[in-house]
Formats: structure tokens, sequence, C-alpha cells
């Protein structure tokens, strides 16, 4: 790994390391420790999401036009400013200003951040990069809310101070880190890029029109959005309040089953990153659809086991432990093709509006859930979820249609001088990205 990318990397954990120090503990915070209610504290959580909608439309083309590093230093010091804000705040503007200012921060550096690695990799390595960068920001994530868990103190307000201002310091430090990496735009086009759709439209014109003429990747956004409601979206509404409230777990032992998760990526990254290297992205997607199929059921079965508590529970801990283990799997697929699929100089572009969508389905997958939720209608939550699952699959494959084979197997192909295209050699898709 080039030295640019690796401080791109330790930036990168960093950030999360500070972000695990204090995400899970924001809702406590707000509510209990600085009293200002259960109300104020979903506010909170909502005006973190509106920022990000707000701010994302326009960065990636700030990105294209700038560069990341602006962007970057941008975002790093609004996280900042909103953290230390967390810490001192004692009211409900303050609290919901804090949490627009770090929203707006944090979502912008995540398009930022994925260019940066996209201009220090190649087709070749960029699935291993974005495996690292996922692999990275679990273990900061895990890390840091360990160590917050130690060291808050529900009656002591200035431990929360504490985590805000450790957390500040982490985003300063990533600043510090990657204004050191110089980063060029690249020259030629990303694997990929040139074909299709999207090199016709950036003859035609830039921006959001070109991605929206973009089919594939039009495809892939919804794919996208259908994985992060089906996944992310649910892990803090519908299924741990089904966890609770259905499988009648206790709330430590639904700590477990996170941990499971996050443990399951730690520790099955790069064994899973080595199978599916040289593979097709796209039904290494639509594998991760039938597998959190099988997880949804599993979580579905949990509620349904009577007088067997132990096995409802391992039922649900193997639920978490199955989105593990798909989120290994799309971690060097996804990212790596949403940069394939951009002309070379609307990276940023479409890096920002597949954030866009992550951030769009991180906010209605948990008002679906809880919906659901609040009426006892967890047999259609179980069947909406399976439901989403199996799309997945389907769109994953109906992708795979469309996408061309530098796209879909990068790894495959060698495009030598001239753009004449050769099959690579059989080893190179096992080495691909080393």
């Amino acid at each position: 790994m080039a030295a640019a990318l690796r401080r791109i990397q330790l930036g990168n954990a960093l950030a999360a390391f500070g972000n695990g120090f204090t995400v899970p503990f924001l809702f406590v915070y707000v509510s209990r420790v600085r009293e200002l209610g259960d109300g104020t504290a979903g506010a909170v959580l909502a005006a973190f999401a509106a920022a990000a909608l707000l701010v994302l439309p326009f960065t990636g083309r700030v990105i294209d036009r700038s560069g990341p590093l602006v962007v970057v230093v941008v975002g790093a010091v609004s996280a900042a400013l909103g953290a230390l804000g967390f810490g001192l705040a004692t009211s409900g503007p303050a609290v919901l200003a804090a949490s627009a200012v770090m929203g707006a921060g944090i979502a912008v550096l995540q398009p930022a951040l994925a260019t940066m690695i996209v201009w220090c990799s190649t087709a070749g390595s960029r699935s291993r990069a974005f495996a690292t960068q996922f692999f990275l920001n679990n273990l900061g994530l895990g890390v840091g809310g360990l160590l917050g868990g130690m060291l808050v103190d529900e009656h002591d307000p200035a431990s929360f101070t504490l985590l805000f201002v450790i957390e500040a310091t982490m985003f300063l430090v990533l600043l510090a880190v990657l204004v050191t990496v110089r980063v060029g735009r690249p020259v030629t086009a990303a694997a990929g890029a040139g074909e299709g759709a999207g090199a016709e439209g950036a003859a035609r014109g830039s921006g959001w029109g070109v991605l929206l003429r973009d089919r594939s990747m039009v495809l892939l956004c919804v794919l996208g959005f259908v994985i992060f409601f089906a996944c992310y979206g649910q892990f803090e509404s519908g299924l741990s309040a089904y966890a609770v409230d259905v499988t009648r777990i206790s709330t430590s032992t639904l700590g477990i089953a996170l941990a499971a998760n996050t443990a399951m990526i730690v520790l099955a990254q790069f064994v899973v990153l080595r199978l599916v290297e040289g593979r097709r992205r796209s039904r290494v997607v639509a594998l991760v659809g039938l597998i959190w199929t099988v997880a949804w059921l599993a979580a579905g079965a949990s509620g349904f086991v009577h007088g067997a508590q132990a096995v409802a529970t391992a039922l649900l801990i193997g639920t978490y432990a199955l989105f593990g283990i798909g989120e290994t799997m799309l971690s060097p697929t996804v990212a790596p093709l949403v940069a394939d699929l951009a002309p070379a100089r609307l990276v940023g572009q479409y890096n920002s509006a597949f954030a866009l969508v992550k951030q769009l389905a991180l906010a209605v997958g948990p008002a679906v859930g809880g919906v659901l939720a609040a009426a006892g209608a967890w047999s259609a939550y179980i069947v909406l979820l399976v439901v989403c699952c199996l799309g997945v699959t389907g769109l994953a494959l109906l992708l795979g249609r469309r996408l061309t084979e530098r796209q879909d197997r990068p790894g495959s192909v060698i495009v030598a001088r001239g753009d004449a295209v050769r099959p690579a050699p059989e080893e190179s898709l096992v080495g691909a990205g080393r």
C-alpha cells in the first residue's frame, strides 16, 4: 500500500475511533445527562441526519472542482466544532446546532475520503483499499465504544464532556494527517470509466445530469438504498426493538449481539476478501442478499421459539453475525464499483451521490422500523425485510447484466496500450489488489 494511502487509512481509523467514543451515547447524553428529554434527543439524531442530506448534494461538485482535501478540511473542522459544541451545550437549541454542524462535517468526509482512496489506488488494488477502510472503521468504532463505555458516568456530565473533547481531537488529528498527503488528480480514467452511459454523458454535461443518465449508476443507487435500508437502517430501530420485545433478550445480551457483528467483521474481513477477489461483483452482492435473507428468517424464528430462550438468543446473535459476513463481502465490491462506473472527472460526484443514498436509507429505515415496532406488526416487519433482501439479490443480478467485464470483474482483464483488452493470466485473479 502506498504511503499516501496508508496515511488516509490511518486518519480514517482515528476518526472512527473518535466517533465510537460518542455516537452510542448521544441519546443518553441529551435525554438524561443534560435532562433535555427523549423528544429533544430524538430531534438531535434527526438533525444529525438532516444536515447530512442537505450538504451531500453539493459536495461532489466541490470535490471534483477543488479536490477532496478542501472538503476534508471543511468536514474535519466542522465535525470537531460540533463535537466540542455537544460537550459544552446545556440547552435544546445548542445541542441541535451542534448536532447539525457535526452531522454535516462527518457526512462530507465520507465521499472526500472515498475519492482520495480512489485517486491513490488502481483498479487492481481498489477492492483491498476499501476493504481495509471498512475494517479499520469498524475496529475504531468498536474500540472507541468499548473505551467510551468504561469512561462515561451518567451522573457526571464532565465525563461526557471529556468524550466529546477526545472526539474533536481525533477529527483534528485526522486533518493533521491528511494535509500531509499529496494526491494528484488521475490523468487517465479509472478502470471502467470511458465505457457506457457514464462516459457518453461526460462528453455532454457534468454533475447530476451525467449521473442520472448513467443507468448502471442509477440502478446501483437503488440497490444501495435497499442494502442500507435492510441492514444498517434497522440496527438501531426495528431489529433491536424486535430483539427486546419479541425475542425477549436483555439489553446486555443485545450488546453481545452487536459485538458479534463487529467481531465478525474484524475477524473475517480479509479472509472474505481473499475469497471474493476476482469474482463478479454483481454475484457477490447477490449472494449477500441471500445471506441476509437467512439472517432475517433466523431473527423471525427467534421470536417463535417458546420455552427455549437459549435457542432464541443464539438465533438472534446469529442474525447479527450473518449481517457482519455480508458487510465484509460488500466493502470490497460496492464502493470500488461506484468509482469504476464514474467518469474520471466525476468521481467525487458519484461518491457523494452514493453517500446521499446511504443517508436517505439510514433516515427512512429507522422510521419504517419504528412505525412497525410501535404497531406491533412484527410478522409484517420480518416479511418486509426478507422481501428487501431477496430484492438485493434480484437487483444485483440485473445490474450484472448491464456491467462490462472490467466493471463487474476488474481483475479479469488487463488494459494494454491503445485500450486493447486481453484476458489476464489466471493467477492475476487470485493476486488482484495485493
